[in-house]
């Protein structure tokens, strides 16, 4: 048999003995590209004075105006400052809660409890952000929620707490954490079930106690996917969480609450600035960009761990 030498043809072959993996990821290929890359012509907008009657091609060509606008606008920084701010407290709070709770969730050795602590944790994931922030306001009304019986209880001063900044900043925190730290534990309990038992019976036999085999053994193990989940963490740090600020935020507190993704929503949508909005919007995905590539460069040069 006479093998190709072109890397065209070898590619081929290649290709045709792992034709069943690539009709796996079909289907996903087609959801990118149909969902995430066709979309990508609506960019247009950002450079185009658009009108609805006359379309995205009519349209005349505005070059780099709303670009100029945003950086020009002193709303626009502020929007941007209120991003970053609710991300960075997330990335804080919200990003090391799965890790801990797979950590502590480990330790139980009743396989029973452990289902049970599981379920309980996942249940919150599969809520929408409508159905949680109903619940939030149920449970934060100084009128008759469980934070207006307890002020009451102990003639505490009552405040509508999602017209408090302070609060409201606390309380998108919690609430992420709640709903998310669960599911967001399921690749960590995965990392942890790899790890060689050996490992932790050569620990056992020098004397380490539980706690030491956690800080030694399963912590460093799971390393590799923290590093890589805080890498894409931070290609999302410009996404404060769209649908959770929507449905709890209100104009009073827009001051700390308004984010990105809402700004770009009441501007571009509700106000029909779409050009203006689209412009925002891709500066968003730029920096998003810039910061994943830096992110995974600085990992992979401090530590052997990174995406590519």
């Amino acid at each position: 048999m006479v093998v190709p030498k072109t890397k065209l043809a070898q590619t081929c072959i290649q290709l045709a003995r792992q034709k069943y993996l690539f009709l796996l990821l079909l289907p996903g290929l087609i959801y990118f590209i149909v969902f995430k890359y066709i979309p990508m012509y609506g960019v247009v907008l950002a450079f185009k004075e658009f009108n609805p009657m006359d379309g995205i091609l009519g349209s005349p060509w505005a070059g780099m105006k709303y670009f100029n606008r945003i950086f020009q606008s002193d709303a626009v920084m502020h929007i941007l400052f209120n991003t970053l701010r609710i991300s960075m407290l997330n990335l804080l709070f919200a990003f090391p809660a799965p890790i801990v709770f797979a950590l502590l969730l480990n330790e139980v050795t009743r396989k029973k409890a452990k289902r049970i602590f599981q379920t309980i944790s996942y249940l919150p994931h599969f809520l929408s952000w409508v159905v949680i922030s109903g619940l939030i306001f149920q449970l934060l009304s100084p009128s008759y929620g469980l934070y207006g019986l307890i002020s009451k209880l102990f003639d505490w001063e009552t405040k509508v707490l999602l017209t408090q900044p302070g609060s409201f900043l606390a309380i998108v925190v919690t609430s992420n954490i709640w709903k998310e730290f669960g599911y967001g534990s399921v690749i960590y309990l995965a990392a942890i079930a790899g790890i060689s038992g050996e490992l932790y019976e050569a620990a056992k036999m020098d004397g380490a106690g539980r706690f030491k085999q956690m800080l030694h053994i399963t912590l460093p193990s799971l390393l590799p996917v923290i590093s890589i989940l805080f890498i894409l963490q931070l290609g999302n740090v410009l996404d404060a969480g769209f649908d959770q600020i929507l449905n709890l935020y209100n104009p009073v507190v827009y001051g700390v609450a308004d984010i990105i993704d809402t700004y770009v929503y009441r501007i571009g949508l509700a106000d029909f600035q779409y050009s203006f909005g689209t412009a925002v919007g891709l500066c968003k995905g730029v920096v998003a960009m810039i910061l994943v590539v830096s992110s995974n460069w600085l990992v992979r040069k401090f530590t052997d761990h990174s995406i590519w």
